[in-house]
Formats: structure tokens, C-alpha cells, sequence
């Protein structure tokens, strides 16, 4: 089982970037796509970027597609996600999730959560 503990999160204004890391600890990390969910007060969960086990493969959420980046570090059993040009509507708790196999998009494929870290982007 693996362990996941997300950073970096913290209150910006409009406009402002932030970047998220994900350790991960306690199984295989190289092995497993990666995924970046958030939820927002009021609202159910949402996907938000995926990367593949090798880090080749990226998909992204269409409201953040162009702002955020997904990348990993593989030796350093991390992942991460760059938010840039950050909007009022990106204000959620992120929660960053390891998936069951080398490629996934799909939440239900992601096995494994973190506790999340709050995102607060103030107008």
C-alpha cells in the first residue's frame, strides 16, 4: 500500500501560480500513473491531470489545460503539479492519487488518495 502526502498548497491571488508536490512512499511509484483530483466547496470530486508511469503520456482537465503542468520525478517518488495563471474557480482542495496501472484517467481507477491540500485563489 502506498502512502501519499501532498504539499504546497496556500491562499494566491488571481493571476498567481502555485506548484503542488506529492510524495509517495511505501509501493512501487515508478510503475503507476499518477492523477491530481480537486474538490471544491459544495461540489463532488473532479479530475484534474494525469501522467503515465513513465511520464510520457499527460492528460488534463479542459478548465486547467494550458495553466497546469503535470510532471514526476520518479527517483524522487514525487509528483507534482505547476498552476499558473490561477483562477477564483480553481479554489479547492487537491488531492493528488496513485492509479492501478501504467495509464489511467479514470478516478476509479485510482486506488490510492492522499489527505489534500487546500488551494484558495482570492480575486
Amino acid at each position: 500500500q502506498v502512502q501519499l502526502v501532498e504539499s504546497g498548497g496556500g491562499l494566491v491571488q488571481a493571476g498567481g501560480s502555485l506548484r503542488l508536490s506529492c510524495a509517495a512512499s511505501g509501493r512501487t511509484f515508478s510503475r503507476y500513473a499518477m492523477g491530481w483530483f480537486r474538490q471544491a466547496p459544495g461540489k463532488e470530486r473532479e479530475f484534474v491531470a494525469a501522467i503515465s508511469w513513465t511520464g510520457i503520456t499527460t492528460y488534463y482537465a479542459d478548465s486547467v489545460k494550458g495553466r497546469f503542468t503535470i510532471s514526476r520525478d520518479n527517483a524522487k517518488n514525487t509528483v507534482y503539479l505547476q498552476m499558473n495563471s490561477l483562477k477564483p474557480e480553481d479554489t479547492a482542495v487537491y488531492y493528488c492519487a496513485q492509479g492501478q496501472k501504467g495509464w489511467t484517467t479514470m478516478e476509479a481507477d485510482f486506488g490510492s488518495w492522499g489527505q489534500g491540500t487546500q488551494v484558495t485563489v482570492s480575486s
